[in-house]
């Protein structure tokens, strides 16, 4: 039995365009018609990530910034884990120094120095979460889609943001357009600290979080919170940001366009994201249930 169901968003719930597709929105209803809870498990923020999911008239509850914050279907925040003050100026103080583009997601919203560095990242995104799309329609649509990133533009080099007490920053996510390799440096920085983890949601970034902030656990607190027991849950991505929640549902579902590690990790494989891989891996569920409750 499957009683909730966690998706990715990028290269997994969204298709090339960005959007939810209207064959994962009718299975999405599907599944709440037979009785299971759709929970979404994204890297972005929820102002980020509501909007895409209210175009297609679904309110579902959220696991965001990789498990950092994460909301009720009324959107009360029921898990809140920052990353250390101290920490912060650490990463960044580094990033800086190494050159990188880097932006701050917190408590008080998105931040970026740069909205042409912004533009260029989210094409970047959406040219390796969907190759057949070309770079310059993917410009094209990360500029005309940046009313819905909820983007907040500073020009101090997050001085003020890093300094606020009153602002916790739950996510950073730094970028190279060489590759994770290129990050790789930082990357082990981070993790050498003990207090982080380090993942990724495509080949151009690495996303830092508190080490408590993962999507697996994030998903775990949820379930048992409503009595669910983790045999009876599915979990579908397509990235590293996605490893932990996979490995710990009853089901992982890998998209066809997941990365090898997630690929191997999974023990379902559904279609691509631009094949509404979400909505045949929420139709085998509604089956399994459907073949349980015939026994």
């Amino acid at each position: 039995m499957i009683s909730l169901i966690a998706s990715d968003m990028d290269g997994t719930l969204l298709n090339d365009k960005m959007q939810v597709s209207d064959g994962n929105i009718n299975a999405i209803k599907a599944a709440q018609d037979a009785g299971i809870e759709f929970i979404v498990a994204t890297g972005r923020s929820r102002n980020e990530a509501l909007p895409l999911m209210a175009e297609g008239g679904i309110k579902p509850a959220l696991i965001t910034m990789n498990g950092a914050q994460v909301f009720d279907q009324l959107s009360n925040e029921v898990i809140n884990i920052p990353i250390e003050p101290a920490t912060v100026v650490a990463v960044t103080d580094e990033l800086r120094a190494s050159g990188y583009y880097f932006e701050l997601m917190t408590t008080a919203g998105n931040y970026s120095d740069s909205q042409v560095n912004r533009i260029q990242n989210v094409a970047d995104l959406l040219v390796d979460l969907n190759p057949d799309t070309s770079y310059k329609i993917a410009v094209a649509l990360a500029a005309a889609r940046l009313e819905l990133m909820n983007i907040n533009y500073v020009d101090d080099h997050y001085a003020g943001i890093i300094a606020d007490p009153t602002i916790k920053i739950v996510k950073i996510i730094a970028f190279s357009t060489k590759g994770l390799a290129d990050l790789e440096p930082v990357k082990v920085f981070c993790e050498e600290r003990g207090d982080l983890i380090v993942t990724s949601s495509s080949s151009n970034n690495i996303e830092i979080n508190h080490i408590n902030a993962q999507k697996g656990i994030a998903l775990a607190a949820y379930a048992k919170e409503k009595g669910i027991p983790m045999s009876e849950t599915m979990a579908i991505g397509d990235n590293l940001n996605d490893y932990s929640m996979i490995e710990a549902a009853g089901i992982g579902v890998a998209m066809a366009n997941a990365v090898p590690t997630i690929t191997d990790l999974a023990n379902y494989h559904t279609a691509k994201n631009t094949q509404d891989g979400v909505a045949q891996a929420i139709y085998y569920a509604i089956d399994l249930n459907q073949a349980a409750e015939k026994k």
